[in-house]
């Protein structure tokens, strides 16, 4: 698998960027097939960092009440990848 295809974007919630200050760890929507091995491959690669661990959920289907009745929201994957001392990513905020 692409490493591009892998990592889709780095997540930014309130969640993140705590752990982000205090763990350094980062938060990623990654494609639904990537294992753990995968991910902690590609990320090493984009932005030349060392990682210490990975860890993934799977958040599932919900349904939403619309005003044209209710709808399903998709699946996806979420990493959270904790780098080594001394190593950051620069994601512009």
């Amino acid at each position: 698998m692409d490493i591009y295809k892998i990592i889709k974007r780095p997540l930014q919630t309130e969640k993140s960027v705590a752990d982000r200050d205090k763990h350094n760890a980062y938060h990623f929507e990654v494609d639904k097939k990537a294992n753990k091995i995968q991910v902690k491959q590609a990320v090493e690669k984009l932005f030349k960092v060392k990682v210490d661990g990975v860890r993934t959920s799977i958040n599932r289907t919900k349904s939403k009440k619309t005003k044209y009745g209710y709808t399903k929201v998709q699946l996806w994957k979420k990493a959270v990848v904790t780098l080594e001392e001394g190593n950051t990513i620069d994601l512009g905020s």
